[in-house]
């Protein structure tokens, strides 16, 4: 633990927290965002790329917020035509918990250029 630090963050998909959070916990750790863009299991295995996690994406909501942290965040990007139509699941699923979601609009990014413009050097 740092001397002045008052919050110690991390941001996570969430894979690996079960195994990590009480570690992370006694090292000081007081705060998570979770990134969560589905509820439904296969689109959960879709978007971190990695089949077979047997990892319930409302799972990895549940296990810090049952450990009481002191702050946990959901933060889920809405994308068209893959979650949009999760929006009120995910609020019924988080009303009752101690947390906050925030829903983020999707910005396609490659690094350099948003994908929707093309820059003016480039035309």
């Amino acid at each position: 633990k740092l001397e002045g630090l008052k919050t110690i963050a991390v941001t996570t998909n969430g894979i690996n927290l079960t195994r990590l959070l009480p570690r992370l916990k006694e090292a000081g750790l007081n705060a998570i965002n979770i990134s969560l863009d589905t509820l439904v299991p296969a689109k959960f295995e879709f978007i971190v790329r990695r089949k077979g996690t047997n990892l319930s994406s409302k799972a990895t909501v549940l296990i810090p917020a049952r450990m009481c942290l002191l702050y946990l965040q959901v933060n889920c990007v809405v994308m068209r035509g893959l979650n949009e139509d999760e929006l009120l699941d995910f609020v019924d699923f988080t009303k009752d918990l101690p947390l906050d979601v925030r829903f983020i609009e999707y910005m396609p990014f490659d690094g350099k250029y948003s994908c929707f413009e093309i820059p003016h050097d480039m035309e």
